[in-house]
């Protein structure tokens, strides 16, 4: 638009014009991320920003208020040079599960300390717990790869941490994430749903746990076991070691 091109991903500055709303000005110089281009029944078209540093853009389809904002193209200033152009490739790291489910909260754990290292760009990190619907839709968002954080069995000792890579299509037709649990596979059938058969590559860093819940038990437990919590400490390098795997791969494919 108006020769420059955009995509998620691209980062821009906020300069809304004096027909803009009180709260559109009140942006006028932040820094954006490019979200999406629509396109309203006027056939007018719109650019959706979601500001720089903003933790509420994973709130899935509830960033739609408060956190999303339309501007027009004349009202965006792209930033110049490599700090303004689209990551080749956007990784999502997700970790997911109940924080008071003992060793079921190893992936939050895990995503929080990930989140306070720095990231390679196009990285994003964000703890959706067992908010599935919104991964769900975080996952359309313009992500070339996915990588899930979770708590998963697979008769290891526990703490031991693993590298899966599911077989998206052996998911089932349609899923419905629970209010109060994170089945990943239903998340992912979701997405596939929603994005009309279309998935990102979705990778997941499980861990093996110790103690497991299965949310019918009359009390909670918060806190991870002492094996899953030395695995958290483990798993900063261990996905930093992936993402250098997963982004030096598509640099190498795109050469």
């Amino acid at each position: 638009m108006n020769g420059v091109s955009y995509r998620p991903g691209t980062r821009v500055r906020l300069r809304p014009t004096r027909r803009a709303d009180i709260m559109d000005l009140a942006l006028a110089g932040r820094i954006a991320e490019v979200a999406a281009v629509e396109e309203d029944f006027e056939g007018q078209l719109h650019v959706a920003v979601v500001l720089e540093g903003d933790p509420g853009r994973d709130l899935g389809s509830a960033s739609q208020i408060g956190h999303r904002f339309f501007f027009a193209p004349d009202e965006l200033e792209p930033i110049e040079g490599p700090a303004g152009d689209p990551p080749k490739h956007r990784v999502l790291v997700a970790g997911v599960g109940n924080i008071f489910m003992a060793d079921d909260g190893f992936g939050p754990e895990a995503a929080s300390a990930l989140a306070r290292r720095p990231l390679p760009d196009g990285v994003h990190v964000a703890d959706f717990g067992i908010r599935g619907l919104d991964l769900a839709y975080r996952m359309l968002d313009g992500y070339d790869t996915v990588v899930l954080l979770d708590a998963t069995p697979h008769g290891q000792p526990p703490g031991t941490l693993s590298v899966i890579e599911p077989d998206l299509a052996a998911l089932p037709a349609e899923g419905t994430p629970e209010a109060h649990a994170m089945d990943p596979v239903k998340v992912l059938a979701l997405a596939r749903h929603l994005g009309d058969g279309g998935l990102p590559r979705v990778l997941v860093v499980g861990c093996e746990p110790e103690v497991r819940m299965n949310g019918d038990e009359s009390d909670v437990v918060v806190g991870l076991s002492e094996p899953v919590r030395e695995a958290v400490d483990r798993s900063v390098p261990f996905v930093e070691s992936l993402l250098v795997d997963i982004l030096g791969a598509d640099a190498t494919e795109r050469r």
